[in-house]
């Protein structure tokens, strides 16, 4: 049986229409309503859209799902950032109310904090909970904070060696602060309580339902790194058995992390590689992360920080083991995406790529730059020369506007995040969220992309960057399907696509710019089948 919908306003990625119809989980036809019900037969189902606003269900191309569940099931610090004590307060409570043995959170932002201008310390964090170890994680996910009974229980002191691509926090006096930075973090994660098989289901489930109240129907994600203690089949195998059981109700492709040339080698050899799955559950790239972040400022600069001339941050791989995992994915015909937020990784990202396809040249690798937000004139041409792809989050301008020329400097900042300027360098860019990092909020970051300006009105950054409606909504759909080779299949409303869709509130190219983050998403359809609200 067909469903037939029409009287809407139907964005399909290249025109507009009035009707479609959906029939076995694709879209069979779209086209004016007239034309369209020449096509239905008495048996048929018709829905009335009522003129509302229909697209492409959204596709969130760089994320950590299994990360948002788990933050989605602990103390969730963003809610509670204007102030430490506000923290510190929300954090006892936490503790009050829930029965744990290691407490958990994540999203703190220092720079939110009124009343000190600091990273949290576990002297701090004692105060609030002193019984139990706690870990709480920066919202950038590339910092933590412990308080003393954790480094009690991890058996970490003062005398912990360096950690290449990483720092552990020190006083004045040498002594541990409780802080941890990047491959350091791994001190601690390496020893805490992992979740079995049922717990990755559970955290699988509550993250998909979130991200379809967004209206997002598609992912590309980054789990395998959720644990080092969890085997990465372990992940793999719990997001194939719910699509088998249709419990999935978002598509998935995983963005595979691996650090160790010896792990991505043993991953290939089991036959993984870009690709391959199915329309539910499908391997994508090597995804590396390069550099730290801007807000922690671990992002690896050319230049000291501008607000802290000691540090220009730091590269979590040498330039010789990047070479080595980048070369040995594309030789094996694996794509590549890799975490670049810092202009002196990006070269070393951009010089990794540029040596392995000297070697082992490919026609459509689509390989890819995470994030790409520090940047220089002479990189975005580059990147167009080597025809690579990148995986914007135009969302994070909400925070970021506030401190790129505080991090940078102003020469810096005035080439950054410059996503526009790559598009029209014919350089495909796709959005996403990167959460936990910021909410999968496609709205937000549609608002984000347009305006350049922050949701408090602090902008624009570089207004001459800022997308049109049309761009911002095909970053999060089209764009993203050709980041893993689905373009033919989804990302648009047309003949043959999956019958993946959004319905909105509004018309997003009739609405205020200044109020597209405010727009409902009524309704949201994967293969066809409503996973969200409804009309």
């Amino acid at each position: 049986m067909k469903t037939a919908y029409y009287n809407g306003v139907i964005y399909t990625g290249t025109v507009f229409a009035e009707a479609f119809i959906v029939e076995d989980g694709v879209f069979i036809c779209t086209g004016d309503n007239e034309t369209v019900r020449k096509q239905i037969e008495k048996d048929d189902k018709t829905v009335d859209l009522q003129g509302r606003f229909v697209c492409a269900g959204f596709n969130d191309s760089h994320m950590h799902l299994l990360g948002y569940g788990s933050y989605l099931q602990r103390a969730r610090l963003d809610e509670h950032t204007s102030s430490l004590k506000d923290m510190l307060e929300y954090v006892r409570k936490f503790r009050e109310d829930n029965d744990v043995s290691w407490l958990q959170g994540r999203g703190w932002n220092q720079d939110y904090f009124t009343d000190v201008r600091r990273m949290p310390t576990r002297w701090d964090i004692d105060e609030a909970v002193n019984d139990i170890p706690v870990i709480l994680t920066r919202t950038c996910g590339h910092c933590l904070v412990v308080n003393s009974k954790a480094l009690g229980v991890l058996g970490i002191n003062d005398d912990v060696a360096a950690v290449e691509g990483g720092s552990v926090g020190r006083d004045e006096n040498g002594k541990l602060n409780g802080l941890f930075f990047d491959n350091a973090m791994n001190l601690v994660y390496d020893h805490i309580p992992v979740p079995d098989s049922q717990m990755i289901r559970k955290m699988i489930l509550a993250a998909a339902e979130k991200l379809n109240s967004y209206g997002i129907t598609s992912v590309q994600t980054d789990d395998y790194c959720y644990s080092r203690k969890v085997p990465y089949k372990v992940i793999k195998d719990a997001y194939v058995q719910l699509a088998k059981e249709g419990k999935l109700t978002v598509r998935v492709n995983e963005q595979c992390n691996f650090t160790e040339l010896s792990q991505l080698r043993e991953f290939i050899e089991d036959g993984n590689t870009t690709s391959k799955g199915d329309s539910m559950f499908m391997t994508g790239p090597l995804k590396l992360l390069g550099d730290g972040s801007l807000g922690g400022r671990t992002a690896w600069l050319s230049v000291p920080y501008d607000d802290d001339p000691s540090t220009c941050g730091f590269p979590l791989f040498t330039q010789q083991q990047m070479d080595e995992l980048v070369e040995c994915a594309n030789d094996h015909d694996m794509q590549v995406a890799v975490h670049a937020i810092g202009d002196r990784c990006l070269d070393q990202v951009l010089d990794a790529i540029e040596k392995a396809m000297e070697k082992h040249p490919r026609n459509d690798h689509r390989h890819g730059i995470v994030h790409c937000q520090i940047s220089r004139e002479d990189q975005l041409e580059r990147i167009r020369r080597m025809n690579l792809h990148v995986y914007a989050q135009s969302v994070f301008l909400d925070y970021d506007n506030h401190i790129v020329t505080e991090r940078v400097g102003k020469k810096l900042a005035d080439t950054s995040y410059s996503w526009k300027t790559l598009v029209e360098k014919g350089v495909k860019v796709s959005n996403g969220s990167d959460a936990p990092v910021e909410h999968p909020d496609v709205m937000k970051g549609i608002e984000c992309a347009v305006t350049r300006t922050s949701l408090d009105g602090y902008g624009p950054y570089l207004p001459r960057q800022a997308f049109t409606v049309r761009e911002a909504i095909d970053s999060f759909t089209i764009n993203g399907a050709y980041r893993s080779f689905e373009e033919k299949i989804k990302g648009k409303i047309e003949k043959g696509y999956l019958a993946d869709f959004v319905i909105l509130g509004s018309n997003p190219f009739e609405t205020d710019k200044s109020e597209l983050h405010n727009i409902k998403i009524k309704a949201v359809y994967l293969g066809g089948e409503c996973v969200y609200g409804g009309i």
